[in-house]
């Protein structure tokens, strides 16, 4: 039985931890060489040490996605290992707490360099590659945060809405060359980040309330969502915008 990435070359941002670790390691799994990229060597080293030691397939390639030296590096590096590029999952990014009065401009600058700048980049020098090879995918990580605002998160929530909008531009100007793109929109994950967030905002529950489900969802889950969008399987999905957020935003409940 074929595997859904059988033999796809992946791009993995953000890779050296939550979503994109979870989810190199759901690609790897299920046939894909994974090209694990971060600013985060030892995590990224991890995470292809633990691909191999599955007996999967990844390399690792330091990429700071708002450097367009980097970003080209990462896509370059990928066609050398393993002759063409296949899929993209542009997830890096991050999510200080702030309104916008507290938000410094370096710290917004930075923001919007990383998260959405990020994204722009890594399809500007993925998508060509992806023509070359006659088709391609690329899955964008915005956040629930990106429709539904919650309190103190001005400036991510900002870059969030951003990428929404970008993969919606990108999935009409690409379909003629045959690249999908699609967005998802995960909920509270347990992740580095998530923990971070939650020190941040002492008086902040942990979130599982405000899920329909009843609980936060682990990186796993959002991997096989952006697994099935990446796949062959979907062929007739572009532009979509898709919540893994366990209900979340069916409801907002107890938001902020």
């Amino acid at each position: 039985m074929k595997l859904p990435l059988q033999d796809k070359v992946t791009i993995v941002t953000g890779a050296s931890s939550g979503i994109g670790r979870g989810s190199a390691m759901v690609f790897a799994a299920n046939g894909a060489k994974v090209v694990v990229a971060d600013i985060d060597e030892e995590g990224g080293k991890k995470t292809v040490e633990e691909i191999r030691n599955r007996g999967g397939t990844a390399v690792w390639v330091r990429t700071d996605v708002s450097s367009a030296r980097d970003a080209r590096n990462c896509v370059e590096t990928a066609v050398k290992e393993f002759g063409r590029l296949d899929c993209l999952f542009s997830n890096a990014g991050f999510n200080p707490s702030g309104t916008v009065v507290d938000t410094t401009e370096e710290l917004w600058d930075r923001l919007i360099d990383v998260n959405l700048k990020g994204m722009y980049l890594m399809c500007k020098y993925a998508i060509p590659e992806m023509k070359k090879a006659g088709r391609g995918s690329i899955v964008c990580t915005a956040s629930v945060d990106g429709v539904l605002a919650i309190k103190n998160e001005a400036a991510y929530i900002a870059t969030k809405g951003g990428v929404i909008s970008l993969v919606k531009a990108m999935a009409l100007d690409h379909a003629p060359d045959n690249v999908r793109v699609n967005c998802v929109l995960p909920g509270a994950i347990r992740t580095p980040l998530y923990v971070k967030f939650l020190e941040e905002n002492p008086g902040m529950d942990d979130q599982a309330g405000g899920h329909a489900m009843g609980r936060i969802g682990e990186p796993e889950e959002v991997g096989e969502v952006v697994m099935f969008l990446l796949s062959d399987a979907p062929s007739f999905v572009t532009g979509a915008i898709i919540p893994v957020d366990g209900g979340y935003s069916a409801a907002k409940v107890g938001a902020g």
